[in-house]
């Protein structure tokens, strides 16, 4: 028997996409309905979430300065919040949780106004621009870290440490110990650059390896999640000199092939920083420069600073000392143990099932409240 439904509002990338899969498996093992509200974007991600709905609303980012594209944005996300306001009226869940992000901004504010509880949940250290601005109007706040920049004052008083939710695909291999390479075994890298790849590491990482020495080059596996537009460059420019590699713009079996890595190179987003640690695999984080907030730069100083990874900001990046941190870390099997070892040790495996409980909470609190006043 169901126990009614639970709205998530997520939407744009896999980062904010994947911790709300995670819950909505969760929601369903609990017996749960559970619908989807994202944008066009989210959808890309629809056929692995366990939704029995999905909703689309149309959302927009504002960017730069421009009164005119401001006046753009807030045509687009009036236009999503009437969709979303209609869609909460049809789907009456019994709560609602944003994931970050502006596609979640109208769904949150729409289910308020329909007198539904609400919650957020910030993945990141900082907590982004869309969240600061409901999180003074919902009535809980969800975060990945202890000290999350920004959450201050009142705010406090609803916020509570849940951590990262995890898919079932990365908990399903959490036991699996990290096994450094041995002296003339395969070598295993994965690049990732985020659900959308990134342009920045397949330029550099293509130059920086061909630098390694011919045997460290030889025994080599690549892994790598490219935009389309870049495969075939990248991909000659490995096999020029003699690198297998597999690439692709997406992996679906991502968790099977980071835990298959003895190095991975990667942003820090939340989700892929909460991964890390999960399955304890040592990275080098390379934090997108031009995040707002400076959200990936502080998760991956934070790894940095645990032992559990090294963090290389863009802008002292090259081609030569990423050749020799590699091939530094490669030839000492023992700091990618203890980054592992550093990794596994910040893992929250309960961050779903805490997550989840809010929710309960949430909703039960709410009805309780309504039936009182019912009957008083």
């Amino acid at each position: 028997m169901s126990r009614g439904s639970i709205m998530l509002a997520a939407g744009g990338t896999g980062g904010h996409l994947f911790p709300a899969q995670a819950l909505g498996e969760e929601l369903a093992r609990r017996g749960y309905e559970v619908d989807l509200i994202t944008d066009t974007r989210g959808t890309v991600f629809g056929a692995e979430f366990p939704a029995r709905k999905v909703y689309k609303v149309a959302a927009a980012t504002f960017k730069g300065h421009s009164p005119i594209e401001a006046t753009k944005t807030l045509g687009v996300l009036g236009h999503g919040f009437q969709a979303s306001y209609r869609i909460m009226g049809e789907a009456q869940p019994r709560a609602i949780i944003g994931f970050g992000g502006y596609p979640t901004l109208a769904p949150v504010l729409a289910a308020m106004g329909r007198g539904i509880p609400s919650a957020i949940h910030e993945q990141n250290s900082v907590m982004g621009q869309a969240n600061r601005f409901l999180a003074p109007m919902v009535k809980a706040i969800a975060c990945s870290f202890e000290n999350t920049k920004y959450l201050e004052g009142r705010m406090l008083q609803k916020a509570r440490v849940t951590g990262s939710p995890l898919r079932q695909s990365v908990l399903a291999l959490k036991a699996i110990p990290y096994r450094p390479p041995s002296s003339q075994a395969q070598l295993n890298l994965l690049i990732v650059g985020g659900s959308q790849g990134a342009r920045y590491l397949s330029d550099i990482l293509p130059q920086a390896l061909q630098l390694l020495p011919d045997q460290m080059r030889d025994r080599l596996f690549v892994m790598q999640q490219c935009r389309e537009e870049d495969i075939d460059r990248v991909f000659d420019t490995y096999e020029g000199c003699g690198i297998a590699a597999e690439l692709a713009t997406f992996f679906e079996d991502l968790p099977s092939k980071m835990s298959n890595s003895h190095l991975i190179v990667a942003r820090s987003g939340a989700t892929t920083v909460a991964e890390l640690c999960a399955l304890g695999r040592p990275a080098i984080m390379v934090p997108l420069p031009h995040a707002k907030d400076n959200d990936q730069l502080e998760n991956a100083t934070r790894m940095e600073t645990a032992g559990a990874g090294w963090c290389f900001p863009q802008a002292t990046l090259t081609p030569e000392n990423l050749a020799a941190t590699v091939r530094r870390l490669f030839e000492d099997p023992t700091a990618l143990v203890r980054a592992a070892t550093g990794a596994h040790a910040l893992a929250n495996y309960r961050a779903v099932e805490n997550l989840a409980d809010l929710l309960e909470e949430l909703a039960e609190k709410h009805e309780f409240a309504a039936d009182a006043a019912a009957t008083a």
